[in-house]
């Protein structure tokens, strides 16, 4: 009976969700590829419900539907990634019994006591979490440009040495995923809208004011490929290394030795298994999910600036003060339903259309764009990061440095654990340098031809004189949300491109917040036990309130700041992590067969024959 009524319900919000899609659809593509036959019968507001009924029902819809396998989101199943049925009544009565209390009570205590002082003493809270963050970036600069270094360096180790002949799981373990579904999930899951907030602005930044290694003139041509250079080093493959340092030690030890899926088995081989309840990984645990809950929840309130932008861009209209509520509070909506419906339905599909749209909108834009000023610059670009990694990575000190590459490891690191994480959960049945090659390789690839696309087009635009999009962004008082639109509306079929890109910034922050709920709910439940629909649907609802937190009472780059400030005890532990992961690897797997990726490829080449006459002709002759 039970199910019946499950599957009884599942139905009508499925049907449910179509007829609001088709409906607000209609809307939502009349208006915006014929606003004249609209007119002005709908305010900011209503375009903004309209648009969110439009893109939330959609996803909605994806992730509501029945999967054929519905036994994978069963507590019996196999995947460390399972969400456990309870009714109303049991979730308050549970809440306390199921979740660690420290890993439960401690980030929400911290948000709560942030807030409370950022209400009462705005100023003086703002200037303290500033105040400690720029010690950190200043002191700890080194520390975090250093351990990104080594991270590359140890990815590499991996990739091309015997230890990434590890399967994870045993030989006999095959891949729960197929190659194009991992690498959706990963991709999606770590990168978040951030690639197409800075994705028209950050090269434009540089432009303006190259980084001091390079000695050019700013807005002049060589900056040009500078500007480039450095939006791939921030966003390539030193930034997706310091997600590999720590989700492929967790992998191990969950696959290889038992331990729980936790960002704390990376202490395994100096706790043991058996240790990994203790205080110190009980606090790796609760720093992870500060980590994250911080990161995703300003993540939500800073690219609804972005989308709001898009939609008063795009109609003329004000949205009013509201709108990031109403933005948030449906986005919430959204990546909720996909998280409580488990990674089969929900997540993995909506990253798969994450991913089609990404693509669709990099070659469309490639296509109507300045082609070969892409590709002219890009090609340079990519030689000049190629050459200059090395200069460019132990750059540690000075005010752009700290500002702009400190910075963005610190923030790289904080997002680390949940990624990490969750790339651990999904790489059973991958050996070492296949979860290396994804997570490093592929990841740094698509998000290099983003940039060069996305962020050549701004710089050709730019620096051609067609589009001021610096002058839009110093209008509106130095944000780089509104970069994208009066670019996008300059190109053939500017109306289509700036549709997909309202849409990738929905999909791409659910993507990334319906995954950080599912790992925050994991992380706070009690050893050997899964986290309930219930439970994630709570922590969802926290991630919102923690971004309307910050839209309501102010402060985002503070909560920014505090976020970041996690990353530099995670670049510790990344340490620990891969000083965990080699040591275990040189105990435990000496001795086995494991074979290098160069032996392998030597292995397959073809034997070169040497063939020599029997009777060799006389020399004298």
């Amino acid at each position: 009976m039970s199910g019946a009524a499950d599957s009884g319900s599942a139905g009508t919000l499925t049907r449910a969700l179509s007829i609001a899609f088709v409906g607000s659809g209609i809307v939502v593509l009349v208006g915006f590829f014929f606003p004249s036959i609209v007119g002005s019968a709908l305010g900011g507001r209503s375009w903004l419900l309209v648009s969110l009924v439009f893109f939330g029902s959609g996803l909605g819809y994806l992730a509501s539907l029945p999967y054929e396998d519905a036994a994978a989101d069963e507590p019996s199943a196999s995947s460390l990634l399972r969400i456990r049925r309870e009714s109303i009544s049991s979730l308050v009565s549970n809440l306390i019994r199921v979740h660690d209390p420290v890993v439960l009570g401690l980030p929400v205590a911290v948000f709560a006591l942030y807030f409370v002082l950022q209400t009462v003493a705005p100023a003086t809270t703002a200037g303290a979490v500033q105040a400690v963050t720029d010690i950190v970036l200043r002191w700890l600069g080194p520390l975090l440009v250093g351990t990104v270094f080594l991270a590359v360096g140890y990815c590499a180790f991996l990739l091309f040495g015997s230890w990434g002949d590890i399967k994870l799981g045993g030989e006999d373990v095959e891949p729960t995923y197929t190659f194009p579904t991992y690498f959706s999930l990963v991709f999606t899951a770590g990168i978040a809208a951030g690639i197409v907030f800075w994705g028209p602005a950050e090269a434009l930044f540089h432009y303006q004011a190259p980084p001091p290694l390079f000695d050019v003139a700013p807005q002049s041509d060589a900056a040009i490929d500078v500007a480039l250079t450095y939006a791939l080093f921030h966003w390539g493959l030193t930034a997706w290394s310091a997600y590999a340092v720590i989700g492929i030690p967790i992998a191990y030890f969950v696959f290889e030795r038992g331990a729980p899926l936790r960002v704390s088995s990376i202490l395994t081989p100096f706790l043991g298994v058996d240790g990994l309840d203790s205080h110190w990984a009980r606090a790796v645990d609760t720093m992870a999910v500060f980590a994250t809950i911080g990161g995703i929840a300003t993540s939500m309130a800073l690219v609804s600036q972005q989308f709001l932008t898009g939609v008063e861009f795009q109609w003329t209209v004000s949205t009013g003060a509201t709108a990031p509520i109403l933005f948030v509070g449906g986005l919430g909506v959204v990546y909720v339903l996909s998280a409580v419906t488990g990674l089969h339905r929900g997540i993995r599909r909506i990253a798969g259309v994450c991913v089609v749209l990404f693509a669709v909108f990099t070659l469309l834009l490639f296509a109507v764009g300045p082609r070969s000023f892409v590709v002219d610059r890009g090609t340079a670009a990519i030689g000049s990061y190629l050459i200059n990694f090395v200069p460019m990575s132990f750059v540690a000190s000075g005010p752009w440095v700290t500002q702009w590459t400190v910075w963005n490891w610190a923030w790289w690191f904080s997002w680390a654990p949940f990624a990490g994480t969750f790339l651990a959960a999904l790489s059973r049945g991958r050996r070492l340098r296949t979860v290396v090659l994804t997570t490093v390789g592929a990841t740094s690839a698509a998000t290099i031809a983003w940039f060069l696309v996305v962020g050549g087009t701004s710089l050709s635009m730019q620096h051609s004189g067609r589009v001021d999009v610096l002058a839009a962004i110093n209008a509106r008082g130095g944000s780089e949300a509104v970069a994208g639109y009066p670019l996008l509306s300059a190109l053939p079929f500017g109306d289509l491109l700036l549709f997909l890109f309202l849409a990738l910034i929905v999909v791409f922050i659910v993507t990334s917040a319906d995954t950080s709920t599912l790992i925050a709910a994991i992380l706070s439940s009690r050893r050997g036990v899964a986290p309930s629909r219930g439970g994630i649907a709570l922590w969802g609802a926290f991630q919102a309130a923690v971004a309307l937190g910050v839209i309501l009472v102010g402060g985002a780059e503070t909560l920014q700041a505090l976020a970041v400030l996690t990353g530099a005890p995670f670049a510790v532990l990344a340490l620990v992590a891969m000083a965990g992961l080699a040591l275990a690897c040189v105990r435990d797997e000496r001795g086995r067969s494991h074979t290098s990726l160069i032996r392998h490829v030597g292995d397959r080449l073809p034997s070169i024959q040497v063939h020599h006459d029997v009777d060799p002709p006389d020399r004298d002759e």
